[in-house]
């Protein structure tokens, strides 16, 4: 039996695999509210933005707008 396991992901990658898709004209901004988290917005060329709900952790928020909105 092989010993081929997946490497979890952390939150670090995570949001570097999010930005490094990002297209170049597309708007995204982070903001991190006192006792509510990180809330991430994204907007491309042709549609309106969309925000995140709050997260504690900001690859969270930033997978989920980006999941949103391509």
């Amino acid at each position: 039996m092989g010993h081929n396991y997946a490497k979890p992901l952390t939150s670090q990658v995570r949001m570097e695999r999010v930005l490094s898709r990002l297209p170049e004209d597309w708007s995204v901004r982070i903001e991190r509210e006192p006792g509510k988290g990180w809330r991430a917005w994204m907007q491309s060329p042709t549609h309106s933005g969309q925000w995140s709900e709050p997260h504690n952790d900001l690859a969270d928020a930033l997978e989920e707008v980006w999941r949103a909105v391509r």
